[in-house]
Order: structure tokens, then sequence, then C-alpha cells
């Protein structure tokens, strides 16, 4: 814990576990723009004002749940065993990184659908995805394993290029509908055409 700051008390943890499960819950539920802060304190059980001092607004409760769930693959990606983490070549990195990055996606459509619903409707945050740190993150762990197989291609557009294709409408629709092994090897056929062959 870094110095000065609280450790959380045992209401306010219990509060955070109990919205962030009543989010889960309705976004598995309700359409994205369906999950209000109204819905989750009422599902939580705990007041409006709560979930607004918690998480500033819905974008930042949509970003909190996103951010939680991408944590283990940061984790993993940063630390974990090869070929997603550190000791594989960049091309096995990169495809283990796609891979994992597809199942994460299918089994979050609703809320990244979300979150961006919440950033564009919300008066205070900012509304492009290319600043949330989470992104920020996937871009350059991508950028940085193309710049390394191939320094001659412009990673850091690729690494845009592939990532946009995830909010495209077609390839949301198959996420959502459970063709994600569809969307796992149109990345991998993808990747392979800039990189090479292993």
């Amino acid at each position: 814990m870094a110095d000065g700051q609280r450790p959380e008390r045992a209401d306010a943890a219990r509060n955070r576990r109990a919205i962030m499960r009543a989010t889960e819950e309705l976004l598995r539920e309700y359409e994205p723009a369906e999950v209000s802060i109204e819905r989750v304190a009422a599902v939580a059980g705990v007041g409006k004002a709560t979930v607004f001092h918690r998480f500033g607004s819905r974008a930042g409760l949509m970003q909190a749940v996103a951010h939680e769930r991408a944590e283990a693959l940061h984790q993993a990606a940063l630390g974990g065993p090869p070929p997603l983490g550190p000791g594989a070549p960049p091309r096995a990195r990169l495809l283990a990184f796609l891979d994992a990055l597809v199942d994460l996606a299918s089994r979050s459509s609703s809320l990244l659908t979300a979150q961006e619903h919440a950033a564009l409707t919300s008066k205070t945050a900012a509304a492009n995805r290319h600043e949330n740190p989470v992104y920020l993150f996937w871009h350059e762990h991508i950028a940085s394993l193309i710049a390394e197989a191939r320094p001659d291609l412009d990673a850091k557009l690729l690494a845009h290029m592939m990532l946009g294709s995830l909010h495209d409408i077609p390839v949301a629709r198959l996420l959502r509908e459970g063709n994600a092994a569809r969307v796992a090897a149109g990345y991998r056929q993808l990747a392979t055409s800039l990189l090479g062959p292993s």
C-alpha cells in the first residue's frame, strides 16, 4: 500500500464488491444502454450516491469492471509463463496474446459496448477508447511484439488496426453470437501474414 493511502474500510469493500457483481449480472441480462447507475444501485442494495461516490460516473463504473476483467490478462502478458508471458519468440507471444484477447472480448462483449456507451453519453468522461489505460497497455504490448519481430513495419499503426477491428460491428456480432473461434482464427491469419510463418 502506498504511503499515506488508507486501507479500504470493510463496509466500503463490501459495497464495491456488491456494485461490481450487480453490474456484471445486469450486463448479462440487459442491453448496455439499459444498465443505469440507478439499476446497479438497486441490485447491489446500495444508494445511488454510493455508486457515484465510489466510481464517479457510469463510465467510471464500466471502466472499473473492464479493468478488473483485463487485469489477469495484463499480469499474464507481463510475467506469466510463455508463450503469453516472457520467454517465447515475439510471434508466438503475439499469437497467444491475440487468442487471449479474443477470449476476453468474447466474454466481455456487452461490457465493452457498455463502457463505450457510457463514455459517449457522459458529460464528463472522455469518449475516446484510446485514452483508456487498458487499451493503451494492449496497444503498446501488441506494437512492441510486432516491432520486435518485424522492425520494418509500422507497428503502432498496425496495433491500432488490430485492436480497432474488435469494435467493428461484424466482429462484435460474431463475438456476441459465440463465434470467438472464427475471430481468433482471423487474428491468427492476420498476424501470420504480417510476421510470417514460424
